[in-house]
Protein backbone atom coordinates (compact mmCIF):
# COMPACT_ATOMS: atom_id res chain seq x y z
CA UNK A 1 0.00 0.00 0.00
CA UNK A 2 1.39 3.54 -1.25
CA UNK A 3 1.65 6.02 1.06
CA UNK A 4 -1.57 8.08 -1.03
CA UNK A 5 -3.37 4.91 -0.73
CA UNK A 6 -2.32 4.70 2.77
CA UNK A 7 -3.85 8.48 3.44
CA UNK A 8 -6.96 8.27 1.52
CA UNK A 9 -8.23 5.36 2.97
CA UNK A 10 -7.58 6.94 6.74
CA UNK A 11 -9.58 9.82 5.74
CA UNK A 12 -12.22 7.36 4.33
CA UNK A 13 -12.64 5.74 8.18
CA UNK A 14 -12.81 9.42 9.87
CA UNK A 15 -16.94 9.15 10.06
CA UNK A 16 -16.83 5.54 10.89
CA UNK A 17 -13.90 6.50 13.81
CA UNK A 18 -15.75 9.59 14.56
CA UNK A 19 -18.92 7.48 15.78
CA UNK A 20 -16.58 4.53 17.30
CA UNK A 21 -14.99 7.53 19.59
CA UNK A 22 -18.02 8.44 20.66
CA UNK A 23 -19.52 5.12 21.65
CA UNK A 24 -15.70 4.88 23.64
CA UNK A 25 -16.35 7.95 25.51
CA UNK A 26 -19.78 9.48 25.62
CA UNK A 27 -18.39 13.11 25.11
CA UNK A 28 -18.10 14.87 21.64
CA UNK A 29 -14.72 16.46 23.03
CA UNK A 30 -13.16 13.39 24.24
CA UNK A 31 -13.81 11.61 21.15
CA UNK A 32 -12.34 13.99 18.62
CA UNK A 33 -9.29 13.57 21.14
CA UNK A 34 -9.31 10.03 20.47
CA UNK A 35 -10.06 10.28 16.85
CA UNK A 36 -7.12 12.77 16.61
CA UNK A 37 -4.70 10.91 19.12
CA UNK A 38 -5.54 7.71 16.74
CA UNK A 39 -5.22 9.25 13.35
CA UNK A 40 -1.18 10.25 14.62
CA UNK A 41 -0.35 6.72 15.54
CA UNK A 42 -1.96 5.72 12.62
CA UNK A 43 0.17 8.11 10.48
CA UNK A 44 3.18 7.36 12.46
CA UNK A 45 3.28 3.37 12.79
CA UNK A 46 2.06 3.40 9.03
CA UNK A 47 5.71 0.93 8.21
CA UNK A 48 4.28 -1.28 10.82
CA UNK A 49 0.92 -2.49 8.49
CA UNK A 50 0.98 -5.30 7.08
CA UNK A 51 -0.49 -5.28 3.04
CA UNK A 52 -3.31 -7.23 2.03
CA UNK A 53 -4.65 -7.06 5.95
CA UNK A 54 -7.29 -5.73 7.15
CA UNK A 55 -7.10 -1.97 7.37
CA UNK A 56 -10.29 -0.90 8.71
CA UNK A 57 -9.58 -3.41 11.83
CA UNK A 58 -5.70 -2.28 12.07
CA UNK A 59 -7.09 1.53 12.46
CA UNK A 60 -10.11 0.53 15.23
CA UNK A 61 -7.52 -1.78 16.79
CA UNK A 62 -5.27 1.33 17.88
CA UNK A 63 -8.23 3.59 18.95
CA UNK A 64 -9.57 0.93 21.20
CA UNK A 65 -6.26 0.33 22.29
CA UNK A 66 -5.44 3.87 22.79
CA UNK A 67 -8.93 4.56 25.25
CA UNK A 68 -7.81 1.67 27.48
CA UNK A 69 -4.30 3.13 28.14
CA UNK A 70 -5.86 6.56 28.55
CA UNK A 71 -8.63 5.12 30.45
CA UNK A 72 -6.06 2.91 32.96
CA UNK A 73 -3.68 5.93 33.10
CA UNK A 74 -6.75 8.74 34.40
CA UNK A 75 -7.66 5.90 36.79
CA UNK A 76 -4.16 5.65 38.46
CA UNK A 77 -3.79 9.34 38.96
CA UNK A 78 -7.26 9.60 40.40
CA UNK A 79 -5.86 8.09 43.99
CA UNK A 80 -5.43 11.12 46.55
CA UNK A 81 -7.85 12.67 48.34
CA UNK A 82 -9.22 15.98 47.95
CA UNK A 83 -10.56 16.91 51.61
CA UNK A 84 -11.00 15.31 54.72
CA UNK A 85 -14.59 14.04 53.92
CA UNK A 86 -13.42 12.31 50.76
CA UNK A 87 -11.07 10.22 52.72
CA UNK A 88 -13.81 9.38 55.15
CA UNK A 89 -15.71 8.69 52.16
CA UNK A 90 -13.14 6.14 51.21
CA UNK A 91 -12.52 4.65 54.12
CA UNK A 92 -16.49 3.25 54.35
CA UNK A 93 -16.25 2.55 51.06
CA UNK A 94 -20.41 3.10 50.96
CA UNK A 95 -22.51 4.39 47.98
CA UNK A 96 -22.66 7.59 48.33
CA UNK A 97 -25.06 8.78 45.27
CA UNK A 98 -27.98 8.67 47.83
CA UNK A 99 -26.53 9.56 51.08
CA UNK A 100 -28.07 9.52 54.00
CA UNK A 101 -28.99 12.02 56.51
CA UNK A 102 -26.91 9.48 59.27
CA UNK A 103 -23.86 9.74 56.79
CA UNK A 104 -23.99 13.86 56.17
CA UNK A 105 -24.44 14.07 60.07
CA UNK A 106 -21.12 11.94 60.74
CA UNK A 107 -19.26 13.73 57.96
CA UNK A 108 -20.17 17.10 59.54
CA UNK A 109 -19.09 15.68 63.26
CA UNK A 110 -16.02 14.32 61.86
CA UNK A 111 -14.87 17.83 59.86
CA UNK A 112 -16.14 19.76 63.17
CA UNK A 113 -13.67 17.33 65.40
CA UNK A 114 -11.32 18.22 63.10
CA UNK A 115 -11.41 21.98 63.23
CA UNK A 116 -11.28 21.86 67.21
CA UNK A 117 -7.69 20.34 66.72
CA UNK A 118 -4.48 22.24 67.72
CA UNK A 119 -3.04 23.68 64.71
CA UNK A 120 -0.10 21.63 64.78
CA UNK A 121 -1.99 18.93 64.28
CA UNK A 122 -5.11 20.11 61.99
CA UNK A 123 -2.37 21.70 59.53
CA UNK A 124 -0.71 18.07 58.77
CA UNK A 125 -3.33 15.90 59.11
CA UNK A 126 -5.79 17.93 56.58
CA UNK A 127 -2.46 18.75 54.21
CA UNK A 128 -2.30 14.83 54.23
CA UNK A 129 -5.68 13.94 53.37
CA UNK A 130 -5.67 16.69 50.90
CA UNK A 131 -3.05 14.56 49.12
CA UNK A 132 0.01 16.12 50.52
CA UNK A 133 3.02 13.65 50.69
CA UNK A 134 4.65 13.01 54.18
CA UNK A 135 7.99 14.92 52.42
CA UNK A 136 6.33 17.63 50.89
CA UNK A 137 4.35 18.55 53.99
CA UNK A 138 7.50 18.37 56.24
CA UNK A 139 9.28 20.49 53.85
CA UNK A 140 5.82 23.20 53.68
CA UNK A 141 5.63 23.34 57.48
CA UNK A 142 9.53 23.20 57.77
CA UNK A 143 9.26 20.02 60.21
CA UNK A 144 11.56 16.22 60.22
CA UNK A 145 9.67 14.13 58.19
CA UNK A 146 8.99 11.59 61.66
CA UNK A 147 7.32 14.45 63.40
CA UNK A 148 4.89 15.16 60.69
CA UNK A 149 4.08 11.62 60.51
CA UNK A 150 3.84 11.28 64.28
CA UNK A 151 1.62 14.25 64.17
CA UNK A 152 -0.12 12.68 61.37
CA UNK A 153 -0.68 8.78 63.80
CA UNK A 154 -1.37 11.31 66.49
CA UNK A 155 -4.35 13.47 65.24
CA UNK A 156 -6.01 9.92 63.48
CA UNK A 157 -5.70 8.76 66.95
CA UNK A 158 -7.81 11.57 68.42
CA UNK A 159 -9.76 11.71 66.11
CA UNK A 160 -10.81 8.03 66.53
CA UNK A 161 -11.46 8.83 70.48
CA UNK A 162 -12.97 11.96 69.83
CA UNK A 163 -15.38 10.05 67.56
CA UNK A 164 -15.52 7.07 69.38
CA UNK A 165 -19.24 6.94 69.65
Amino acid sequence: MTATQFNESLLGLQDRLRYFALSLTANEEDANDLLQETTLKALTYRKQFVSNTNFKAWVFTIMKNTFINNYRRIQKTRNTFESAEDAYRVAFKGNYTSETPEMVQAVNEMNQSIEKLEDEFKVPFTMHTSGFKYKEIAEELNLPIGTVKSRIFFTRKKLQSMLAD
